[in-house]
């Protein structure tokens, strides 16, 4: 469930880094399935109306929850924003999945309080739900420009092979508690 930088902007889907998580994991587990619910553009706000019914349709065993950017791009309160997540990560708790928080970044043009607070808020659902988390899914990424398109904000096919790489330890670590 998630924004652009889970739905492959730009890029086919099948570079994308949801379906090459797919493709790793297939490969010793034939029978894992990924559903990627993502839309670009997404915010909290959409996730929280979409989720429910996604959730009732596929019963995961995992969910992968990356949102957020695009509130605190728009300016959104980080307030609602946190209750938004906070909403999806207990709807998601009720169908005891395990659940996967991407925390993403913005560019410090925000300030810095916005921009501290906004990372923040990824680590104290973490902390709260208990859940597992990747702090910063670009990492090593974002501030990469042979990694990233133009726009400076979406990794190009080569970030998308590195955002695996971010994502792939955590993925792992949850299916190895299964």
């Amino acid at each position: 469930m998630g924004d652009s930088l889970s739905a492959a902007y730009r890029l086919p889907i099948e570079q994308g880094w949801v379906t090459l998580l797919e493709q790793n994991l297939q490969k010793d587990n034939p029978n894992i399935t990924i559903i990627n619910a993502s839309i670009s553009g997404e915010t909290t706000q959409g996730g929280r109306s979409r989720l429910p019914k996604l959730l009732q349709q596929n019963t995961p065993d995992i969910v992968i929850l990356e949102l957020g950017g695009n509130d605190a791009l728009r300016g959104y309160p980080l307030a609602k924003t946190k209750e938004n997540l906070a909403f999806m990560i207990e709807n998601a708790q009720q169908y005891t999945t395990d659940i996967l928080l991407l925390g993403t970044r913005i560019p410090p043009n925000y300030g810095r309080r916005y921009s501290e607070a906004f990372l923040n808020l990824y680590q104290e659902l973490t902390i709260q739900y208990k859940i597992n988390h990747v702090p910063f899914m670009l990492e090593n990424v974002a501030l990469d420009k042979s990694l990233m398109f133009n726009d400076g904000i979406h990794p190009n096919a080569q970030g998308q092979i590195k955002v695996l790489g971010n994502i792939m330890p955590e993925v792992l670590s949850i299916l190895d508690s299964k």
